[in-house]
């Protein structure tokens, strides 16, 4: 009897460990973004971002069609908030990053994770807390509101948003924009004042258990589901800001599927009741 409470045992501890290993990334997925990450996001040869087209998106811009808003330089503003805890701004990250590297260079970027106890746990991202873009088409303003460490029954604060940050929530996270349950919700992307995104774009879920190295790699291909939510992602925000920035750089937005999108925003409708 003591020999089989032992094996008894023995399994139940290789099934936890087991289990712990398939639930996602572990908390220690943190730090610098190393070199060959970054290159797998900022080298999407033109080729691949055709694969992967658009096919992958479950949820479009909100049209808002503004005047272009301007940042200090008197470029085209594209506005980011969110928090390293949520999981949907963790997924909206990578398409993100990979769009505006078609226009510029981000510096100090850093491995994070959405919280452990959150839905989709522990999902691999990238964080903007402490990093920089330089573009010579447009600016980038981000904010991550809190750690992904829980305190009570909240997160850790960490970035305090500025008053232009907090006009747009109040202004374009709100009915008619969105609907009255998600209103104030993040992530939220405002680019230029043209289109906004509340949430994530595509499938969490599609990262579930997955390194950040592993992420990147399979943006090397396409047709891989994650590629197509990502690089799809990818091809309509570089569509939204090419809006903005007149259609510069010809280089990225004169490829066809930049194109194709951009022609699909323009044909969106705005909400009901928008001003």
């Amino acid at each position: 009897m003591l020999a089989a409470g032992g094996v008894v045992l023995i399994l139940a501890a290789l099934v936890a460990a087991r289990l712990l290993t398939q639930a996602g990334p572990s908390a220690a997925a943190e730090g610098p973004v190393p070199p060959e990450i970054m290159a797998e996001l900022t080298s999407v040869p033109p080729s691949t971002f055709e694969q992967a087209d658009r096919s992958g998106v479950q949820t479009m811009p909100i049209p808002i069609r503004a005047s272009v808003q301007r940042g200090p330089t008197g470029l085209p503003l594209v506005t980011y908030i969110g928090a390293e805890y949520c999981p949907f701004c963790a997924a909206e990250r990578w398409p993100l990053v990979v769009a505006l590297s078609r226009f510029g260079t981000f510096s100090s970027l850093r491995l994070s994770h959405s919280a452990a106890d959150d839905v989709y746990p522990n999902t691999a991202t990238l964080s903007f807390y402490g990093s920089s873009y330089t573009s010579p088409y447009l600016e980038f303003s981000a904010v991550e509101l809190q750690t992904n460490v829980r305190s009570g029954g909240t997160y850790t604060e960490l970035q305090t948003p500025t008053p232009a940050q907090e006009n747009l929530l109040r202004t374009y996270d709100v009915p008619p924009y969105v609907p009255a349950s998600s209103a104030g919700a993040i992530p939220f992307l405002d680019t230029a004042n043209l289109y906004t995104v509340t949430g994530s774009s595509y499938d969490v879920g599609l990262l579930r258990g997955l390194t950040q190295e592993q992420i990147a790699a399979m943006l090397k291909d396409g047709t891989t589901d994650q590629a197509r939510a990502i690089l799809g992602t990818a091809n309509v925000l570089t569509a939204a800001v090419c809006s903005a920035t007149a259609d510069n750089p010809s280089e990225v937005c004169g490829q066809p599927v930049v194109r194709t999108q951009e022609a699909a925003l323009a044909a969106l409708p705005a909400p009901a009741g928008a001003q």
